[in-house]
């Protein structure tokens, strides 16, 4: 009589959720047949077959060989590879100046803190496209024409069409000097875990860092000079009205590059701001009273700590980070939206190409999510 009676209550809300599914189901029917109904009357075909079709578009800035000749797949490939390399470096970039930033918010030097609190509430409250647009508005109208270019360095100029580099040169005996670099770095990481563990164990510190940083540099460049001329550069050089050779950052590149950088830094510097002021004061008196140096109690006490508070926060800026690359589009970056884009305009495939933008941002921001919690469960402090 209770499994009945308890049937019974529980009937009206299993019809509710019985009904609630059945209309998303045929709102997603009626959906699908009105879009393939109104593809068949503007004789569009669905399918993912014109991605095999020459595509015939100009892409000046890619990292991949690639010419108008190649097909509509391989050049909305050259768009996502656009898109990872500069959500990538923008990743890293960000982060290392939100720590920064984060770290001057809390300082003790009024000055430096007042204006990290001025950077932080100004990029957080003016919309990323506005930060695109000035920082392209900078990079096209404040620097000069080719032929007036600054140079900084040898080998280095900077003009309106972009910075040019020396473009390096790998020869075969440059994997000797790669060899000695992951071998010294896999002895770094050994050298690294004993000393933790001799650490945890008698309580005595080893310079493991600096012994390793030593092992590293030094391995590789002992190696760099008995290697027989391991690298070249191929320098730009002007020729006409603007320089042939080397590799550039064109300004849309550089544009796009730098306002992701200055926006999303300001948001991780609050998490690691948050994080910091979230360690309780009594463990900097504590390390005070031990005789730690500020920077080292920073290092070894407060910013471990830190981390944990702050992974969770940063995991969703870097998931904003690289759907806002999207917007790339509005200053000429060739990224997957806007080649995607101009293939929409030639072959009215708007269903399919958006489509293939919610899988790509998707499996990315997955992947981000995926890492950054094995890493967040790694740095948690784990109960025994």
């Amino acid at each position: 009589m209770s499994a009945l009676s308890d049937l019974k209550g529980r009937l009206p809300i299993i019809l509710g959720q019985t009904l609630v599914a059945g209309a998303v189901i045929y709102f997603a029917l009626a959906l699908f047949h009105n879009t393939q109904a109104n593809l068949e009357a503007r004789n569009i075909a669905s399918g993912y077959g014109f991605m095999a079709v020459e595509g015939g578009l100009p892409i000046n800035d890619t990292l991949l060989p690639y010419s108008p000749s190649d097909s509509y797949g391989y050049a909305f490939l050259i768009g996502v590879v656009n898109t990872l390399y500069v959500s990538a470096l923008a990743i890293v970039l960000s982060t290392l100046l939100g720590v920064i930033i984060g770290c001057a918010r809390v300082s003790t030097n009024w000055l430096v803190s007042r204006l990290a609190t001025v950077y932080v509430e100004v990029l957080r409250n003016v919309p990323l496209l506005l930060t695109l647009f000035l920082c392209y508005s900078v990079a096209l109208a404040s620097l000069p024409h080719p032929r007036l270019s600054l140079s900084p360095f040898e080998g280095v100029f900077l003009n309106n069409r972009g910075l040019f580099l020396p473009r390096p040169q790998f020869h075969h005996s440059f994997w000797y000097v790669a060899v000695a670099f992951f071998l010294a770095l896999a002895i770094s990481i050994f050298l690294v875990h004993q000393a933790r563990k001799m650490q945890d164990r008698t309580g005595r510190s080893f310079p493991a860092g600096w012994i390793s940083l030593a092992l590293v540099l030094g391995l590789s460049a002992i190696t760099w000079f008995i290697a027989p001329r391991p690298l070249d550069f191929d320098f730009a050089v002007l020729q006409g009205f603007n320089f042939r050779g080397g590799m550039v950052l064109k300004p849309e590149f550089t544009a796009l590059l730098s306002g992701l950088v200055l926006y999303t830094a300001a948001f991780i510097a609050e998490n690691v701001r948050s994080g910091i002021q979230s360690v309780s004061a009594g463990q900097r008196d504590a390390s005070k009273a031990l005789g730690l140096k500020p920077w080292l109690t920073m290092r070894k006490i407060v910013l471990p700590q830190a981390l944990r508070v702050s992974i969770p926060a940063t995991t969703n800026d870097y998931a904003s980070l690289v759907k806002n690359s999207s917007l790339a589009v509005a200053i000429g970056y060739p990224d997957m939206v806007s080649v995607g884009g101009t293939i929409i305009g030639q072959n009215d495939q708007a269903v399919e190409i958006i489509g293939l933008w919610m899988a790509v941002y998707l499996s990315i921001n997955l992947i981000i999510s995926l890492f950054m919690n094995w890493f967040n469960a790694r740095v948690q402090v784990v109960e025994r």
